[in-house]
């Protein structure tokens, strides 16, 4: 039996291999002890059970021990003879015990989305799969289940994930999604009906906007995680650029409607005609000014290769969300439609930027890509940036409760 550990600050991972049996017990235990003498401050402890090839009732004993002095205690990775063992026990049921996940491969699977949270890939007829990009952590992926689920229960039209895997080293969500395809793939295959896809479009903004989040939900505020956001992309822009997208974004009318804020036309499923989001990982609470910026930030002034990561040319994108968002204003005064859209367009300038936060991994042909349009879309039109968030505060809410 051997006894590995590895932390990060008060975090720590006991690593177990082999058999903790009777024969093997008194050992481990004095090996575990001597491991956790090491760290000075343990808050979290977790036992690495992937290479645990069978467990005794001595061992049991030793697992349970440790429940009792940790709080934040639970066993990962379990193979399955032995999460049988500890399910028979009542085990799982006293304490966190995670089975190991099922590998599988995406390879020559089609790519349905990339973004830079991680890629979609459709692994079937019925299912598709999220891989998150490396260095995505299993607390990460059960944020975003979470998210997901919450949002579904307040009524965001969102396909729910019925499994946690692992594609090679990275983790993956897979949904149920059947006979779908993206919005981007049919108005490509379809060009005829991109009004009618433009009305659908417009009215699932609208279905998100009128949500609104209760206070003491788990999802995140949105206006405090741009600002986070654009504060971790100091690296690649001069602090008064910095500063400048921050007094943007302190301009957006705090709100408490939910939003999608990477609703662009690959992250919805077109399923019997109804749509279906997919991607959780961004969604938050604010104004739908907020979510609207980030939608015309990709739609229409996307930077990077727009046919790979849209799913169709960027005419048509742009074309659909001209429709969109008339649609999405429809009913109102034609000088309130004329401010909104300019307000829409400002807040976009910001997101053009902030998603370079999503990943410390982007290529550097995109970061300098970035770089290099911020002087024209911010920089040289700072006045009238400034002059339209003086009317951000025009754009109010009705209670829909």
């Amino acid at each position: 039996m051997n006894i590995d550990i590895r932390h990060e600050g008060d975090s720590v991972t006991l690593i177990l291999a082999g058999r903790l049996d009777t024969a093997t017990s008194a050992k481990a235990s004095a090996d575990i002890e001597r491991a956790l003498a090491t760290v000075p401050v343990i808050s979290r402890l977790t036992c690495d059970a992937g290479q645990l090839e069978y467990i005794s009732s001595s061992g049991l004993r030793i697992l349970l021990s440790l429940a009792k002095r940790y709080k934040d205690f639970r066993i990962t990775e379990v193979q399955s003879m032995v999460y049988e063992v500890l399910d028979t026990t009542g085990f799982t049921k006293i304490m966190t015990v995670e089975r190991a996940l099922r590998q599988l491969s995406v390879e020559g699977c089609e790519v349905i989305g990339v973004g830079g949270v991680g890629t979609v890939y459709r692994l079937d007829g019925d299912t598709i799969i999220k891989v998150f990009r490396e260095g995505t952590t299993i607390e990460e992926v059960r944020r975003e289940i979470t998210m997901s689920k919450e949002a579904f229960v307040m009524g965001m039209p969102t396909a729910i994930s019925f499994d946690v895997v692992r594609v090679g080293s990275q983790y993956g969500l897979v949904y149920e999604l059947l006979q779908a395809d993206t919005l981007s793939a049919c108005i490509k295959r379809e060009p005829g009906r991109i009004d009618e896809f433009a009305r659908k479009y417009a009215e699932l903004f609208h279905q998100l906007h009128a949500i609104e989040v209760p206070s003491g939900s788990s999802v995140p505020c949105a206006i405090e995680r741009e600002r986070q956001q654009i504060r971790h992309i100091r690296r690649y822009f001069p602090q008064e650029s910095i500063d400048l997208m921050l007094r943007i974004v302190d301009a957006i009318p705090d709100a408490n409607r939910l939003l999608h804020l990477d609703l662009q036309t690959k992250n919805a499923m077109v399923q019997n005609g109804e749509l279906m989001l997919i991607d959780m990982g961004e969604v938050g609470y604010g104004h739908p000014l907020l979510d609207l910026g980030h939608a015309y930030s990709a739609m229409v002034t996307l930077v990077g290769d727009y046919d790979k990561i849209i799913g169709m040319p960027r005419e048509l994108g742009q074309k659909l969300w001209s429709r969109a968002i008339d649609y999405y204003l429809e009913g109102m005064p034609a000088e309130v439609v004329k401010q909104r859209k300019a307000q829409i367009e400002v807040v976009s300038c910001v997101r053009s930027f902030s998603w370079l936060a999503l990943s410390d991994s982007f290529p550097e042909a995109v970061i300098n890509e970035c770089k290099a349009v911020f002087d024209e879309r911010i920089a040289r039109r700072k006045d009238y940036i400034l002059d339209v968030c003086k009317t951000f505060g025009n754009w109010t809410l009705e209670s829909t409760k």
